[in-house]
C-alpha cells in the first residue's frame, strides 16, 4: 500500500468514529453499519504495510501572449515549453547521478519521465506526475522530485539578485542539465511567456516576461561558469555524511576552500583516512559573475601507496 492510501484509511477511520459518536444508540442498523466499516478498517490497518511512496508531481502553468485566459494555450508553444521543461527535469535527475557525455542520449532517460494527468486550474497550464511501470518502493531515492526541486532552486536562483544563491542551485548539476534549463527559460522568452511551479508546497513564479529575460541573462554562459580543473593541495577536514562536504587547502596560496562531494562518489568517508596527504583532486568549479566560487568533487582521488 502506499502513503497516500494509507492516509485515506486514516482519515476514514476518524470519519467513521465521528458518525458513531453521532448515531443514537437505538439505531441498531446504522450503527451496526458503520461498525462493521471500522472493523475493516482497523483490520486494514493492522494487517498494513506501507511499503510504496508517492510519484513526484508538480504543476506547470503559463501565462503572457500564448496563453488565452484559463481557456487554453496554443498548441505549439505548450507542447515545446512541456517538452522543454521534461527534457531539464531528466537532464538534472541524470545529472544528479554523475557527469553527463557533451553529446548523445541523456542516460537512462526512460526512468526520468513525466505525465501530463490534468490540466490546471486558473492560469493555463498541466499537472504533471512521475511515470512508473509498477510500484514505487519507499527504500528508493525519489530521484526526479528532487530533479524538480534542483530544477524550481536554479529557477529561483536566476530571478535573486544574489550570485552566491544562484552559485549555490547550479553547484554540482552538470553543464549539459544547465544548458536545458536555459533552454528551457529561452523557450518562455522567445514565445513572451511566463510559468509558475508548484512542487510539494514549493512554489516558483515568474511574474512577468521582463522576469524571464533577466533570468535568461542570468543563467547566460557567460554569467553562469562552470569548468572542469585539477586542484592541488591537502584534505583537511571531510563532513561525509549529511552535509558531504570536505575543506581542501590549497597549495598555492595555503587558502581553505570548502566544497561539495559529488554525488557519484559512494563512500566519502575513505577521504577522511587520508587527510593532509599531498594530492591533486578533480572538481567543478562553478562561478557567477565576479562572486565566490563553488567546488564539487568528482571523483575520489588515486592515493600513492
Amino acid at each position: 500500500m502506499n502513503q497516500q492510501d494509507y492516509l485515506h484509511l486514516l482519515a476514514e477511520r476518524a470519519e467513521m468514529g465521528r458518525m458513531i459518536e453521532e448515531t443514537p444508540i437505538e439505531d441498531v442498523l446504522d450503527r451496526g453499519s458503520l461498525t462493521a466499516r471500522l472493523e475493516d478498517i482497523d483490520y486494514q490497518l493492522k494487517e498494513t504495510t506501507v511499503d510504496e511512496r508517492e510519484p513526484a508531481r508538480a504543476v506547470l502553468t503559463f501565462k503572457g501572449k500564448p496563453v488565452v485566459g484559463s481557456h487554453g494555450i496554443f498548441a505549439d508553444f505548450g507542447m515545446k515549453a512541456v517538452s522543454s521543461f521534461t527534457e531539464a527535469v531528466a537532464a538534472v535527475a541524470a545529472s544528479l547521478g554523475g557527469a553527463l557525455a557533451a553529446k548523445g542520449p541523456i542516460p537512462n532517460k526512460g526512468q526520468y519521465q513525466l505525465l501530463i494527468t490534468n490540466t490546471a486550474l486558473g492560469s493555463f497550464g498541466f499537472e504533471l506526475e512521475e511515470y512508473r511501470s509498477g510500484p514505487l518502493p519507499l527504500n528508493e531515492p525519489a530521484i526526479l522530485e528532487a530533479a524538480i526541486n534542483h530544477t524550481q532552486n536554479l529557477l529561483q536562483g536566476t530571478i535573486n539578485p544574489d550570485d552566491e544563491l544562484l552559485a549555490d542551485s547550479a553547484a554540482g548539476l552538470d553543464q549539459r542539465a544547465i544548458d536545458k534549463v536555459r533552454t528551457f527559460v529561452n523557450t518562455l522568452a522567445e514565445n513572451e511567456a511566463f510559468c509558475t511551479l508548484q512542487i510539494c508546497g514549493k512554489t516558483f513564479q515568474y511574474t512577468d516576461i521582463h522576469q524571464v529575460r533577466r533570468s535568461l541573462t542570468r543563467i547566460s554562459k557567460d554569467n553562469l561558469r562552470e569548468e572542469e580543473i585539477m586542484l592541488s593541495g591537502r584534505f583537511v577536514g571531510v563532513m561525509p555524511a549529511r552535509k558531504r562536504e570536505f575543506e581542501f587547502c590549497l597549495d598555492a596560496d595555503n587558502e581553505i576552500i570548502v566544497g561539495k562531494i559529488g554525488p557519484t562518489i559512494n563512500n566519502p568517508g575513505e577521504l577522511n583516512a587520508h587527510l593532509e596527504e599531498a594530492i591533486a583532486i578533480n572538481v567543478m568549479k562553478t562561478r557567477v559573475g565576479n562572486g565566490k566560487p563553488r567546488y564539487v568533487l568528482l571523483e575520489v582521488p588515486t592515493w600513492a601507496e
